[in-house]
């Protein structure tokens, strides 16, 4: 378990590539700064005492790979349905391919949705769930959830960082539409990182007046 505390310091090799603890210090960082941010929405399920239940996997960089992108052209929206049993609409943008070590070679496939890509501030944004062999053991039953950019897609090439796998709101409360990863997106491999189960009591959506 990888619990979030005092950020590790900065260093690199003499060559000036960054060593792994770069890596262990940014993922403290993303993880902090998500939650103390949510932490103060008043529509966020959770709230600082719940903290405690909330546990990541040690940063691995095992799990952020570069992928190969290939972008799809005339793709038609699609009804992808939430686990409230409504649906959102989505369109393919591109599939990633990718391997982890040594394992074999696996296919992602990359979203947009088309409510939020109309707004300017979310043009960019590529919405990624998927489900791993993890699944309703180490981690959330119903997938977890990865946010990128279409502008971090440099020559045909996306790194792709598990480290930073989050779980839908679903994983708190109930009364969240959050969509249901697709078949293609359910992956043939463990993925040992990012969030974990939340551990902490089921909670109700909060009510703002």
């Amino acid at each position: 378990m990888f619990v979030i505390g005092a950020a590790v310091a900065h260093a690199q090799t003499p060559d000036g590539t960054m060593k792994a603890t770069d890596h262990q210090n940014e993922i403290a960082t993303f993880w902090a700064e998500r939650f103390n941010g949510f932490f103060e929405d008043p529509a966020f399920p959770l709230n600082s005492d719940d903290a405690g239940f909330l546990s990541y996997y040690h940063p691995d960089p095992n799990f952020r790979v570069a992928a190969k992108v290939e972008i799809l052209f005339g793709e038609q929206p699609f009804q992808m349905p939430t686990y409230a049993g409504t649906t959102s609409e989505y369109v393919r943008y591109g599939i990633a391919t990718f391997r982890i070590g040594e394992g074999p070679e696996i296919l992602l496939t990359l979203y947009r949705s088309t409510r939020l890509f109309a707004d300017p501030k979310y043009k960019d944004y590529l919405f990624v769930p998927f489900m791993d062999e993890t699944n309703g053991e180490e981690t959330y039953g119903g997938g977890r959830y990865l946010d990128l950019s279409i502008q971090d897609i440099k020559n045909g090439l996306l790194e792709i960082d598990f480290n930073k796998a989050y779980n839908p709101l679903c994983a708190y409360s109930g009364g969240y539409r959050c969509p249901i990863p697709p078949p293609a997106n359910h992956l043939p491999a463990k993925i040992l990182a990012g969030e974990r189960n939340y551990t902490g009591p089921t909670k109700e959506r909060p009510v703002i007046q």
